[in-house]
């Protein structure tokens, strides 16, 4: 009796990746590519456990087009990325080597604190064009990552 009960009680929704796939995933639709020219240095990203190294990417405008070149930390594993960023949509776009596409989910005003993912939920992550990012920024990106559905308790803060 009290398996057929539970049987018909609700079932959770699995968690793919580091984010609940159940929740809806927004991208920055007025986000303007362009303004990611510079030094990123990555300062968090979703994984099982500590462990990959510090990194970070530079992005140079080619013509109407950016290069981005450098290593992140994508679920733990250093991943090289070098090539050009393909705009998919709003907010969105592709990354050499990366199989999936990715989403801006937020930047500060001045951005300054940038917020990725993907709607897979495989990974995300927080640059910064510092290594130092202030509390205040690191409150938002939270926000914002626990908003698209990531658990929090899986960022862990990059080396």
């Amino acid at each position: 009796m009290v398996l057929a009960l539970a049987a018909c009680g609700p079932r959770s929704t699995p968690v793919a990746g580091f984010r609940d796939a159940a929740v809806p995933i927004y991208s920055s639709a007025v986000f303007d590519a362009a303004t990611l020219a510079g030094d990123w240095r990555q300062v968090a990203e979703f994984a099982e456990a500590p462990g990959c190294r510090a990194s970070g990417v530079r992005f140079v405008p080619v013509g109407a087009v950016l290069q981005i070149d450098g290593q992140l930390c994508l679920a733990g594993k250093p991943v090289v990325i070098a090539g050009m960023l393909r705009p998919v949509g709003p907010g969105r776009f592709g990354l050499p080597g990366v199989p999936e596409p990715v989403w801006v989910l937020w930047a500060d005003t001045d951005v300054r604190t940038l917020v990725l993912g993907t709607p897979s939920g495989r990974f995300g992550l927080i640059l910064n064009r510092g290594a130092d990012l202030p509390g205040d920024r690191l409150v938002a990106a939270r926000e914002v990552l626990a908003w698209n559905g990531y658990d929090l308790d899986r960022l862990r803060v990059t080396p």
